[in-house]
């Protein structure tokens, strides 16, 4: 897979492709029914994607939390895992915020691009104020000589696979059903920080990671596996949150325990998977009683995984 971020130097070799349109945020069930559909359609072209960094929302509503299912890096790998050989991650600034229907099309997708082909879903909308639709875009792209495939959503009796319904089950709480329309266990990817050595002194060492752009799942504690650099994947249990009982309030972060292991993580990245919520967020009545808790909360994750 290849990735471009400078849509006006696309290399000879890029062009040509069958491109799906969307931002790809958590790259779900829901997004590879889309890429399937694509290719389905057009097999003899190279499959491709079209995204956008950052996130639209991001761009004009900084002051929000974060929401982001996955980073750009780990985005892109997981669109490559779907056979994708192209992704065009196109930097949303403002002047790419106000062009109009029409330049997105000509002047990004046809000329920049050259792609030969387009999916997306049928709520699609772009260009400034987002005036574009997909009916607007089948004529535009008819006129240039390019196809395009409408595709239906993904729908269970909840309703359309979507970003923001997985983005609802993690803040709710339940991270196994949000793997249910990932496909896969969603995890946070970072760099372990430095943090307090509060957690060893508790008899607990923890690996700490800021949530950074990641969306903030339920606040509290839950079973975890953790990849390491060198690709063991190692069974643990983590604190999301806030950390109350210390109330450093510092950011959400993410404090992983890896059940019997020793070893020096600092500036590494890891992924930190979410299996299970065992219980949320409180304040304790000083630290021996949190670190009673945490005993019982280590032994409640093991269990989990004994299962």
């Amino acid at each position: 897979m290849t990735l471009h971020t400078d849509w006006r130097a696309i290399p000879l070799e890029a062009r040509g492709a069958a491109a799906a349109l969307g931002n790809f945020d958590g790259v779900h069930l829901g997004h590879v029914h889309l890429l399937r559909a694509l290719h389905a359609a057009r097999p003899d072209l190279p499959l491709s994607v079209v995204t956008f960094e950052p996130h639209p929302r991001e761009f004009f509503r900084p002051q929000d939390p974060p929401l982001r299912l996955t980073l750009p890096p780990v985005r892109a790998r997981l669109l490559a895992e779907h056979n994708v050989q192209h992704v065009f991650q196109l930097p949303f600034d403002d002047e790419f915020s106000h062009l109009t229907p029409e330049a997105f099309v000509d002047q990004v997708l046809h000329r920049a691009l050259g792609v030969r082909h387009v999916a997306c879903g049928a709520d699609f909308a772009f260009g400034h104020r987002r005036q574009g639709d997909t009916d607007f875009l089948r004529r535009r792209l008819e006129a240039l000589g390019i196809g395009l495939t409408v595709v239906p959503a993904l729908s269970d009796i909840g309703g359309p696979f979507s970003s923001s319904r997985i983005r609802r089950l993690l803040q709710e709480g339940y991270p196994e059903r949000a793997a249910e329309e990932l496909g896969r266990p969603w995890f946070i990817s970072g760099i372990v920080a430095h943090g307090d050595k509060r957690g060893r002194l508790l008899g607990f060492p923890t690996a700490n990671i800021p949530l950074g752009r990641h969306i903030e799942p339920a606040r509290g504690v839950y079973a975890i596996t953790v990849r390491l650099p060198d690709g063991r994947v190692l069974p643990g249990v983590a604190n999301i949150g806030r950390r109350p009982t210390i109330n450093d309030n510092q950011e959400s972060r993410v404090e992983a325990h890896l059940f019997d292991f020793s070893g020096d993580l600092y500036g590494q990245e890891l992924e930190v998977t979410l299996h299970k919520l065992l219980r949320e967020e409180r304040r304790f009545n000083g630290l021996e009683e949190l670190k009673a808790q945490i005993s019982l909360d280590a032994a409640e994750a093991r269990a989990f995984f004994e299962r």
